[in-house]
């Protein structure tokens, strides 16, 4: 059996796992997103989403370190080298103290001045809101730990663990929903004090299990002057593309509140919690592929590469693609089935949520080779460039007096030209081919858009609304199917899938 063929079947073991997972901690956030609005109220919903977005706004350094690590770590598994895996954990952790250091000594002066005198908070809440903060903190510590564990998993591509533990969490804010309701003081700063226990117990479960199962995962005090600037030096310029992916979010979810109020934040928190489900299939999806387009980097397998940029943009737009179709169209009537009460702009802020998700959904197969190479300057220089634009434009357009689900249209906007620079950009790289992946994307786009159009049409002759939404679960997951076999996928592709069809039914 080939080596190319081992590795698909394992990102398609790894992508299943990650799916179902997705699935999982979907569904049960569907029903604690709603208890816990219905809990905290609008406001309060609200100003956690925005007072933990201040603290986020560092979470880029995190996820820059992760990636770097990742990398590294993939790099060294292909020699087989575990004192290096150690060199770079133990490096990493040390990195990480200095950090943490450093961004709480920012956020407890500039950050702290900026929630108490520029945030929009009724004076009523000032004193939970300064409590939410500081616990906030503290949860944004045990995050940055955790992730040098997170990302040895990753790297040896235990995605059964990784789903599980990820379970695991969604099964946790589902357990306190039901405590959060009999507790008798400040529900706001109770709903940060879970978060906080919550990710305590995740850091530890990370850590026990690698300890157990990786023996390059014991630390000690490690520093190399060269290795360091090294390691630094790759996540320098990758820091400015995560940090451009957080001012887009976090940094427009700041000016809406300074715009308009709590409640608007609460609505535009309720759409990102959808786009963040298909952000978590995007991510999950492209921590199962991302090891082997290291690997294959490494190995100077250029070919091997592009094709799994094709396949990969392919696979995952598909896997969004056919949950975001029935869940635009009937927006309203699930929103209105999952919260008690919808807040105004929900609707049109998760609609847009899901255009741009999907939008997104492409970018992990350009990103993931780019940083392979380790030539990402230009690259990050370019496309989070664009990114960082998103901020400055929001605000010309709120300035205008323009509703606020012009920020989300900027966004789509701008994401849709920063998705053609990252090809442009490979080209040069590794050596894509630009009118090939274009055309990918011409053609899922426009594979979706008739998809649409059928599925609108199909469940328009029905008048009830929850018949509706289930012909178009039904219509849309079957025209996903049978189009993508026939018109979408390539013949090496539906070769492929005959074989395994075939593999499973002569196995059982």
């Amino acid at each position: 059996m080939s080596e190319t063929v081992v590795n698909n079947r394992l990102i398609a073991k790894n992508t299943i796992f990650l799916y179902i997972r997705m699935l999982v901690v979907m569904a049960i956030s569907l029903y604690t997103v709603r208890a816990y609005l219905s809990i905290l109220g609008d406001t309060d919903y609200g100003l956690y989403n925005v007072i933990g977005g201040v603290v986020s706004i560092f979470s880029f350094l995190g996820s820059t370190l992760s990636t770097s690590s990742q990398r590294y770590f993939s790099q060294a598994l292909v020699k087989n080298d575990k004192q290096r895996i150690n060199r770079v954990f133990c490096l990493n952790l040390t990195v990480y103290f200095i950090l943490i250091v450093i961004i709480l000594v920012i956020l407890e002066t500039v950050g702290l001045w900026f929630v108490n005198s520029k945030m929009t908070i009724p004076i009523e809440r000032m004193n939970a809101a300064n409590a939410v903060y500081q616990i906030s903190l503290i949860t944004f510590i045990l995050q940055m730990l955790t992730i040098p564990f997170n990302a040895l998993i990753i790297a040896h591509e235990r995605m059964k663990t990784f789903a599980y533990i990820g379970i695991m969490e969604a099964l946790l804010k589902l357990g306190f929903v039901f405590v959060l309701l009999r507790i008798p003081f400040d529900k706001l700063i109770a709903y940060a004090i879970f978060f906080l226990i919550l990710y305590l117990l995740i850091a530890l479960v990370y850590y026990i299990y690698c300890r157990r199962c990786f023996e390059e995962s014991r630390f000690h005090f490690y520093w190399n002057k060269s290795e360091a600037f090294e390691m630094l030096g790759f996540s320098g310029w990758h820091l400015l593309g995560t940090l451009s992916i957080v001012v887009r979010g976090q940094g427009v979810n700041i000016l809406l509140n300074v715009f308009f109020n709590p409640a608007v934040n609460a609505a535009r928190a309720i759409a990102y919690q959808v786009q963040g489900a298909i952000d978590q299939l995007n991510n999950n999806f492209f921590t199962a592929v991302k090891p082997q387009m290291y690997k294959s980097y490494s190995n100077g397998e250029l070919d091997a590469l592009n094709v799994l940029v094709l396949r990969s943009s392919l696979l995952c737009f598909f896997l969004v693609s056919i949950l975001s179709v029935p869940f635009y169209l009937n927006a309203d009537y699930i929103l209105s089935l999952w919260l008690k009460e919808v807040p105004r702009y929900s609707v049109i802020f998760t609609q847009l949520a899901i255009i741009c998700g999907l939008v997104d959904s492409v970018g992990g197969s350009a990103i993931c080779p780019a940083l392979a190479t380790g030539r990402i300057k230009t690259f990050y220089l370019i496309t989070g460039g664009l990114f960082i634009l998103t901020l400055p434009v929001s605000y010309v357009f709120l300035r205008l007096g323009y509703s606020p689900e012009s920020t989300m249209i900027v966004t789509i906007v701008i994401s849709v030209i920063t998705m053609v620079a990252r090809a442009i950009i490979l080209v040069d790289l590794i050596s894509l081919k630009l009118k090939d992946y274009l055309f990918l994307i011409a053609k899922l786009w426009g594979t979706t858009l008739i998809i649409g159009i059928i599925t609108y049409l199909s469940e328009s002759v029905v008048s009830n609304n929850l018949v509706a939404l289930i012909v178009s679960l039904v219509v849309s997951s079957l025209l996903h199917i049978l189009i993508y076999y026939l018109f979408v996928c390539s013949k090496h592709d539906r070769i492929m899938i005959i074989n395994i069809v075939k593999e499973k039914f002569h196995t059982k």
